[in-house]
């Protein structure tokens, strides 16, 4: 028997290498772009519910004002704060005399939302949302402010 150079059986193991490496690549594209996806809702998600979160506040805050018109009244409202995936041990909710700020260390989740000013007394207040799941929004003695816990009563 007398041996013969077929090389017919080294290009099919080529082109099983060739296959497997493809498949590999494909497979490495795919992965890149479910995470890319995934990356971006989940931006999109905290975006969309800080935002809300936001908006509430600020509604509270002008409930707030009108009630402070009304006198010597006191109002306190409780605002749920949706949670989110972002690190909230380095945001910080202020409460100026025109706005309602968030400040994210990591610098990328940072935004405002307007408010009126129009209550009969001044607004102030900041609470770090490490661990919390709502926030009070409290006018008493002239004073609205951002609170942790539901105010207790003088009485």
């Amino acid at each position: 028997m007398a041996l013969k150079q077929d090389q017919r059986a080294a290009a099919t193991e080529l082109g099983y290498i060739f296959t497997f490496l493809l498949g590999v690549l494909l497979l490495t594209m795919f992965s890149l772009w479910a995470y890319e996806i995934e990356t971006a809702t989940r931006e999109r998600w905290n975006e969309n519910a800080i935002q809300s979160n936001m908006d509430d506040l600020a509604a509270a805050v002008e409930r707030a004002d009108e009630a402070s018109r009304m006198g010597s009244v006191d109002y306190a409202e409780k605002v749920t704060w949706r949670l989110t995936e972002a690190d909230e041990t380095r945001m910080t909710l202020v409460l100026t005399d025109t706005s309602i700020e968030l400040i994210d260390e990591g610098g990328t989740l940072d935004t405002n939302v307007s408010i009126s000013g129009a209550g009969a007394g001044s607004h102030e207040g900041s609470v770090v949302l490490a661990g919390v799941t709502s926030v009070w929004i409290v006018h008493s003695d002239g004073m609205t402010t951002l609170q942790y816990d539901r105010p207790q009563s003088n009485e």
